[in-house]
């Protein structure tokens, strides 16, 4: 069993929204106690699905029951083939809450929680978060990530007061659940390096505390995918704890830089466009996973370029316009509103000559010690993929649906789709992000890590090395 006050700093412990957290075997029985201390209410609603209701709702409701609390009908909400993130959707529930003065308590998934929270959010009340499945970090984080009008965005709203992650719960979530999750956990090691280089590059300055929060204990939390896909209670906790973290991370920084980075643009490309595979949705821990694959490529490729021999003046004078710009996403969003949000978000972004250079000037005189903390912070792709498939998720972009060619072409589309400075835009700056992407392919189109003189790729922290593909 585990708490808030033990897992946060003091510090951070103040500036969060959740005020318990519990994570391990069987603590489901410590939320009406909690509940009675961190939000007493005249009664309690329970939000779940028709699956997430059978995998805990019946336990909530006997616990609520047997320690007095009052509880309104619960609501199942229902989708087909099951529910989707949709804001009206969160918008109806909203209404209902605000009727009935009940306070919520989410018991379920991503897709659940993201609904109540905008719902309470709407409906100015403070929520409670009972997980079923460890398969993404959005439990304990602020803002709701749902459509609206057919885009996929987040909404600014409260993180829970109270969240009570019960591995016995959490160990029955269907086959694959886990390993979403685990790609999402991945995810972190790109969002570090890319806050990492933008903050080098004064971009965007490293806020320390949520930083050390996830990657001080980001390997750790990773290291065990093949007990995890075993369901070794243990591992699962370690994976769980993460996420969780990583929420509270994202809570105490005040968005999602300590937890998102190119990783998730990838993911939210792909998700915004509806990827399937068999007629079922990506998750989207499936789709960080593999966006984290994507950029540790790149970034593999980057860190064996020699960055001494750049000309920052003259990088500079080729920055494209604003109508280049505007151009390019025209070019690669056929979508309306797509296109819409992607000008909006690359103008935002989008520096002169002079922001450029001196970028460029900071990057060459930082190099050595920058690439030197990249190279220490970043496993190999090759050795996370690894990991994806012990774990049993998606290991390639081919197993969630993503042909080799959009592949290729969405290194660039998922730069236009969001302002903030990763990766990417370092790739861009220099003038190589087209270059580094044909590095990744081969002759026939298909997806390979970047090749080193040895023929191998590194292992980080010493060990065998594993031969490249």
């Amino acid at each position: 069993m585990d708490t808030l006050d033990q897992q946060l700093p003091a510090a951070l412990r103040r500036i969060v929204t959740t005020q318990d957290m519990r994570v391990g075997a069987g603590v489901l029985a410590a939320l009406p106690p909690v509940l009675q201390r961190i939000l007493p209410a005249p009664r309690y609603v329970i939000v779940a699905d028709e699956n997430t209701w059978a995998a805990a709702g019946p336990q909530v409701t006997q616990l609520l029951a047997a320690a007095g609390l009052a509880t309104a009908a619960p609501q199942i909400l229902r989708g087909t083939p099951r529910i989707r993130p949709y804001a009206e959707t969160a918008r109806s529930l909203a209404g209902t809450l605000r009727a009935s003065t009940a306070v919520p308590i989410a018991v379920g998934a991503g897709v659940i929680n993201d609904l109540v929270k905008y719902a309470a959010s709407l409906a100015g009340l403070s929520y409670a978060c009972v997980p079923t499945a460890a398969s993404m970090d959005g439990y304990a984080a602020s803002g709701a990530a749902l459509r609206d009008g057919g885009f996929k965005r987040t909404f600014d709203c409260p993180a829970p007061a109270v969240v009570v992650a019960d591995t016995d719960v959490i160990a029955t979530a269907p086959d694959g659940m886990a390993a979403w999750g685990y790609g999402d956990l991945a995810g972190k090691l790109v969002a570090g390096a890319d806050w990492v280089v933008a903050d080098a590059l004064g971009e965007d300055k490293v806020n320390d505390g949520p930083f050390a929060l996830v990657q001080d204990n980001l390997s750790r939390w990773l290291k065990q995918p093949e007990a995890i896909r075993r369901g070794d209670r243990a591992a699962l906790e370690g994976l769980v704890r993460g996420l969780l973290t990583s929420g509270l991370a994202m809570q105490a920084h005040g968005n999602s830089r300590p937890a998102s980075g190119s990783d998730h643009q990838f993911a939210h490309l792909w998700e915004m466009e509806g990827l399937a595979v068999d007629g079922e949705p990506v998750s989207h821990g499936a789709c960080v996973g593999v966006g984290c694959l994507s950029m540790l490529a790149a970034y593999e490729w980057l860190l064996q370029q020699d960055l001494g021999a750049i000309a920052p003046a003259a990088l500079a004078a080729r920055v494209p316009s604003q109508a280049a710009l505007q151009a390019e996403v025209a070019a690669a969003f056929a979508v309306p509103f797509m296109a819409s949000n992607a000008e909006r978000e690359t103008l935002a972004k989008a520096g002169d000559a002079a922001a450029t250079g001196r970028r460029l000037q900071a990057l060459q005189q930082c190099w050595p010690a920058l690439s030197a903390r990249l190279r220490q912070m970043l496993p190999s792709a090759r050795e996370v993929q690894q990991w994806l498939q012990a774990v049993g998720g998606p290991a390639c972009a081919a197993d969630i649906g993503v042909s080799a060619q959009k592949h290729a072409a969405d290194y660039r589309r998922a730069r236009l789709i969001r302002r903030r400075y990763t990766g990417l835009d370092l790739l861009h700056d220099l003038g190589w992000l087209d270059e580094a992407v044909r590095s990744l392919f081969d002759a026939d189109g298909f997806w390979r890590f970047p090749p080193h003189a040895s023929g191998e790729v590194p292992r980080r922290g010493g060990g065998e090395p594993t031969r490249s593909m």
